[in-house]
């Protein structure tokens, strides 16, 4: 109840009980009996006995001490776990956008990759967008309840506001989800990480590509056109500048324009 009071998302809620239950089979004691000793003991076990990833530990970390430490007040998870790596985010360059897009012969599918690329919405916010979320006329459209439990409004580019103009006339669609399945329901997120994969086959493009990392095209290519870093963050409705940054590490372009001091000279 407590996770759901605080906004968290339910992928967030589950992961959590479940890490909490995996514990608890771990320790085998009462909550109230829990000791420091025994999260010590157990984050141990998961790095040492079962190699698990740091990301992994971390993880199990947080959800430990959101139970014991804020919600049982009892102060006892405070071990520290190995720092993540900060791994940069692969993307595409324009011209593999280019191509991407170019095998994609459904109209649906078309649209949705090339929303995800020109909005650098989620894919789960995408596949959540209702018609009346739209403001076609005003190159506009509003996340609902994002990260956070936040809305955000993201833009539209004039390619996409045309097709998707075409697209909800000739569907008919005046209400519910934008891209619906057979039963009016979502898409699920399997149904386009196979479009995107498929996609990227018959483009020729060798990267792992992900939709997810149309996001990360989306962000890297604003930076690369000299868009303020606080602008990318708000539209990517990052709630720390220190996740965007991530970006500038990435836009190798970027740093291609930067003259030498030597050629000042």
């Amino acid at each position: 109840m407590e996770l759901k009071l605080r906004g968290f998302s339910a992928r967030t809620v589950e992961t959590y009980l479940y890490q909490n239950k995996k514990f608890q089979e771990f320790c085998r004691k009462k909550a109230t009996e829990v000791s420091e000793g025994d999260i010590k003991r157990y984050l141990a076990h998961l790095m040492s006995d079962t190699k698990m990833k740091n990301s992994s530990v971390a993880l199990a970390k947080a959800a430990l001490k959101f139970y014991y430490d804020e919600i049982l007040k009892k102060n006892i998870v405070t071990l520290k776990t190995p720092k993540l790596a900060r791994i940069l985010p692969d993307v595409l360059t324009r011209e593999e956008v280019k191509r991407l897009l170019g095998v994609l012969t459904h109209t649906k599918s078309r649209i949705i990759v090339k929303l995800l690329y020109s909005s650098g919405i989620r894919l789960s916010e995408c596949l959540h967008l209702n018609v009346d979320d739209l403001e076609l006329g005003n190159k506009m459209g509003w996340v609902r309840g994002g990260k956070g439990g936040k809305d955000r409004m993201f833009i539209l580019s004039d390619d996409v506001v045309q097709e998707i103009l075409v697209y909800v006339n000739v569907h008919s669609l005046r209400r519910g989800f934008l891209f619906q399945g057979h039963d009016g329901k979502a898409l699920t997120p399997r149904n386009l990480q196979k479009i995107v994969k498929g996609a990227a086959l018959r483009a020729d493009i060798h990267k792992r590509i992900t939709p997810h990392k149309l996001r990360h095209s989306f962000a890297t290519h604003l930076l690369e056109a000299g868009t303020d870093i606080r602008i990318i963050q708000e539209l990517l409705g990052h709630a720390n500048l220190q996740t965007t940054q991530i970006y500038t590490k990435v836009s190798q372009e970027q740093m291609r324009k930067v003259k030498s001091p030597l050629d000042g000279l």
